[in-house]
Parts: C-alpha cells; structure tokens; sequence
C-alpha cells in the first residue's frame, strides 16, 4: 500500500501504483525533464522516492498548462491530479511507475532554478570539483541519491543487529590527547590553555578498552575519524568507522558475531547468502600465495616459490640472490602471449621499478613445454620443466619472475598480480570473496625508525602460544589479531587486547618506550588497566570502504555526502580557509608569512 494515501498534503512519487487508477492525489518534487508536445507537456517529476510522469492537457486543465509552459528543469512543483493507465505502447518498463500517469488538475510554482551548472544524472562529463562544489546538485542524482540510501539502510542494520545482541551505542570525545597511532593527528588549538592542543581522534582505540575497564561489556559506535595524511581514492581525511569491543572474549567469539553481521548485510541489502563460516587464511599463507596481506581471491595467479629449482641457476642474478638469502618466486599470465606484445612487457618493467622491483625476468611457454624469450637461454631443461609443472604452466603462458629478498618479491609480484588482473580482466565481475587473515606478526623491524615496531598498535596481545619468544626473539612472535578482506580490500581489523600491565610494560620495553614515555602518553589507559581490567578485544570497520566495495564505485567519495578532494580541500564551504588575525590571536598563534596560499588554484 502506498505509504501517504491518507494524508492530503503529499503523496510520494512511488507510492502510487496501478491499483489507485481514478484517485486524486498531491505531488511534491522537482521538475525533472520537460517534454513540449503542442497540446500536451510532460514532465517526470522527481522526489526522494523516485519518479512520476506528469501530463498536462491544454483541453482538460487550461490554467495548469500555461503554468506547465513556464516550467523549466529543476523547479520545484507542487501538483495535484488523477492516476490513470499509461496509452499501450507509451510503457516505461525502466520505472517502477511506468505503467501510470498523472492527469494534472492544478500545478504550483514553489520555487524556480537558475541555469544549472551541469545536467543532474550526467556528471560523468562534469569534472569532480564541479561536482563537489554544487554537491546539492550532484546528490540529485539517481545513483548519489541510492547510495545514500543505501548507506543509511547500512547504518540501521548494524545498529539494528548490535542492539539486539546486548551491545551499548557509547560516544567518545573528538577533543581528546594527540598519542601516536601511526598517522598524523589533526590539533585543535585551546583557547582556555595557550599553547595546548587537543587532538581529533584517529580512532577510539584508548576510550573503548577503557569502556571495557569500566564494565560496559559490550560496546559499539559508529563514529568519525580523522587523520591528516596523504588522501586516495580510499582516503579522507574524515572518515566513518564502525567500531565494536567486548569482555570476555576469544578470537572466535568476535570472528562469529562479525560474521553474522555481515552475512545479515548481504542478505538483505544485496540479496546475497555469504556461506559460513568464512574463509580463513593464514598471514603467512596469504604472503606466500598471493603477496599480499589483503588478498583478492576472486582470481587464481598464484605467486609460487622455484627458490630451489634455481639454486644452482645460470643466471648470476638469481644464484647470488639465493646465497644471500633471497627467494626466487613466479606468477605465470594465462595466455600471455596473446594478451601481450614485446612493448607491453617491457612497459611493465618500469610499472614493476614502481612497485619497488630492481628488474623483471621473463619468459613466454611454447609448445611441449619449452621456454622462449625473456631469460629462456638461462634456464636448464631440469629447472624449465620443474617450473613449468610447479606453475602449471601451458602453451601461450607468460611467466613473470622476481628475485629478491623474500618480502620485496612476493610484495612486487602481489601488485603485479593485481595490476595485470585489472588490466586483463581477470576479475569476474559481480562476485563477492571475503575471508579472514589470522595469524599477523606482533613487531616488525622499521628501517627507517632503526628499531622494532608494532605492526597493529602497542596494546595488541601477542599471541599465547609465543609469551616464550618475547625475550629472545619478539620478531617471530604472531599477535592475536584478524583482518576481515573484501576483495582485495581490508574492510576490518581488529585484535585481543593486552590487559596485564606486565606484559604491556614488556611490550613496551621492546618497543624501546620508556616507562616515563609510556606514562607521557599512555598513562590513562596504563592507570585503567591495572584497576582490573577484563580480557577483551574488539575490531574496527571501515564504513566508507565497505560501501563503495558494496556499491561497486571506484572511490569513497561516491559514499560520502560532502567529502574532501584529494587535497583534503571541500569546493562546497571553501574549507580549509584562512581566519581573522583576532581569532588566532585569542589561541596564541602567528603565522608564517608564506602560509594562507588560495586553495582555489590547486
């Protein structure tokens, strides 16, 4: 039934349909497309709900034509008239309301538009920053408009779901204390305290362990983030998170009530059944296979190891990289040869130097097996048929090999796997493969830093059956942590959490943080804990991210009402933007006299 037939004020769009054939009813929306057929004028008439075609007939309604003659595209209208059946033939099966139309019997004007900077449903020609500056305009559109929608009918199910299962909607501040969390903090300046700043948070990582300590045993938000670094098409500098924690909890516990939620999402919001439970990869798996900690699974291209098919290898290059500890790994490109031309590999030379490749070896399979092009007149026939069986290799096949230390290796090949999938079409389109990466290293070594650091954050607990491995060898230690991976895409991750202040002080100490360092920066958490602190964990989900995998668009900003450009800057409010000398004056701040550049122009 339609949803406003009884109130006299409006009926939307869509809420009419053939069985209110001969009743009058008000409409309220924009003029949508405008169509001038002498004696009759059509126009589709747009509102949230979606779209009506309405007619004017100079022989039924005098006054509402002359007024129907004035009407351009996106004024707005209200308009009051009778369903009736579409003219066979004059269907439009594209709407959900093609079969009906409406008679008008009496139109007003409530508002006129000025020339529009571009047509609404065509900004594939319109640049992104036109579009973001009359973003009101451009969230007319059918599909902005859906994907908002979607979003909000996103947002309900999670808290639909979460509150059902006994969690907590708790807000934390956004004014809060800068700590280090791996990316730059946006600083808010206070007035009331000259020369201190709060920080916007980048995530509620502190306030929800400390939401455990306090007994809330349960605790979910979704909220904003914010931090300040290099944007992408995955990237803002706000952002959406959906952030959850739990007491007495153990890996699987959060594993199975993530999955249920996502499977309750698809369902009913894709009409997809995700089988359960999910797949589940181990890091080291997923690095070896795949070269990558987020893998797509949706295609085969497997990375192979032939490390000890070319120990004794012709090629200096490969046999000294093995004497110094590296790894010799391969993909192999299913009908390469006709996929690619000499120019197109030689091409992919200096796309690999990008992904931090010193070269790429090469070599096409012929017929029987043999190797031809690329290194083939290094490669033995004992080491040429032990490749072509691990790989599988066949007929028209390209294989593509790195050497190089073991991390480097498989990380090229993993974005040379992508790239050529992407490329190549190899990725089916309308699939959805989501899996589980367990078993994540708890340090890595920064060479950058020159010392160990963690690859989650410093409260994640190591994993139990390593405690043993902390005091001699922390970088062989696993952490209890799980990323959820959407496509390629992490979507999610989270940890158990260290609730012994002993073993964080441990933590800390291999991570070279003083004990005065860690009370700097972490004390209030560090005093928390040891006021008994339940074992808890949690997991974290990027909203934003999510969406635009579920609504197959190639950025986050597709998702977002008013999101920022790739220079962080909003053509909408002109933000960024410069301030009176008064207000910074009131914080204690000066200037440089190079900073307040025009945005504008970038």
């Amino acid at each position: 039934m339609p949803q406003n037939l009884n109130k006299t004020l409006r009926t939307l769009c869509e809420d009419i349909q053939e069985s209110d054939i001969g009743k009058k009813f008000t409409f309220k929306g924009w003029v949508m497309h405008y169509r001038d057929h002498g004696g009759l004028i059509f126009i589709d008439l747009r509102d949230y709900s979606g779209i009506l075609q309405i007619v004017f007939d100079e022989n039924i309604d005098k006054e509402s034509f002359k007024i129907a003659k004035k009407l351009k595209n996106e004024y707005v209208v209200s308009i009051t008239g009778t369903v009736r059946k579409r003219p066979q033939g004059t269907e439009n099966t594209g709407l959900k309301t093609g079969s009906i139309e409406i008679i008008s019997e009496s139109v007003d004007v409530l508002n006129t538009c000025e020339v529009l900077p571009f047509q609404i449903d065509e900004e594939n020609d319109v640049n992104e920053f036109t579009r973001l500056k009359y973003r009101y305009l451009d969230l007319r559109s059918k599909r902005l408009k859906e994907n908002l929608i979607f979003r909000s009918n996103f947002t309900y199910l999670i808290r639909d779901f979460l509150n059902n299962k006994g969690f907590f909607d708790i807000e934390t501040p956004f004014l809060t204390k800068s700590t280090p969390e791996g990316s730059r903090d946006f600083l808010v300046p206070s007035r009331l305290n000259e020369g201190h700043f709060f920080a916007l948070p980048q995530s509620p990582q502190l306030f929800k362990q400390i939401l455990m300590v306090s007994g809330f045993e349960r605790y979910y938000q979704i909220v904003r983030c914010f931090r300040d670094e290099d944007l992408r098409s995955d990237r803002q500098p706000e952002f959406t998170q959906l952030d959850m924690e739990m007491s007495f909890v153990e890996t699987e516990d959060i594993i199975s009530i993530t999955e249920d939620l996502f499977a309750l999402i698809f369902n009913k919001l894709l009409n997809i059944k995700l089988e359960k439970p999910f797949k589940v990869l181990d890091y080291d798996e997923a690095m070896d296979k795949y070269g990558s900690d987020k893998p797509d699974t949706r295609f085969e291209l497997l990375i192979n190891n032939l490390t000890d098919t070319f120990t004794n290898s012709a090629l200096n290059v490969f046999k000294d990289n093995i004497q110094k500890g590296g790894v010799i790994k391969a993909i192999c490109l299913p009908n390469g040869s006709n996929l690619l031309s000499r120019k197109d590999i030689d091409e992919l030379l200096n796309i690999v130097k990008d992904f931090g490749a010193k070269g790429l070896a090469w070599t096409k399979v012929g017929e029987n097996g043999l190797l031809e092009g690329g290194i083939a007149k290094f490669i033995s026939d004992d080491e040429r048929e032990k490749t072509v069986a691990r790989l599988g290799a066949k007929n028209g096949d390209i294989i593509f090999y790195q050497s190089d230390s073991k991390k480097t290796a498989e990380s090229v090949l993993g974005r040379l796997r992508l790239h050529l999938a992407k490329t190549y079409g190899l990725i089916p389109e309308g699939r959805f493969d989501i899996l589980w990466v367990v078993n994540f290293p708890l340090f890595e070594y920064s060479e950058e830093e020159k010392k160990i650091v963690s690859v989650h954050h410093p409260f994640t607990s190591p994993a139990e059956k390593d405690l043993n491995k902390l005091e001699n060898n922390p970088l062989s230690v696993k952490s209890d942590s799980y990323d959820l991976v959407l496509n390629g895409e992490e979507i999610g991750g989270g940890s158990i959490r260290i609730h012994d202040t002993k073993l964080q002080g441990k933590i800390f100490e291999i991570l070279s943080i003083s004990p005065e360092e860690a009370k700097a920066k972490f004390g209030f958490l560090l005093d928390a804990l040891s006021f008994g602190a339940p074992p808890h964990g949690g997991i974290a989900f990027g909203v934003d991210r999510i969406l635009m995998l579920l609504k197959n668009e190639n950025s986050i900003r597709e998702v977002i009402a008013f999101p920022k450009t790739q220079k962080a800057y909003c053509p909408l409010t002109d933000a960024p933007s410069v301030v009176k000398d008064i207000q910074l004056r009131e914080l204690g701040i000066k200037l440089r006299e190079t900073a307040g550049k025009n945005l504008k122009s970038e």
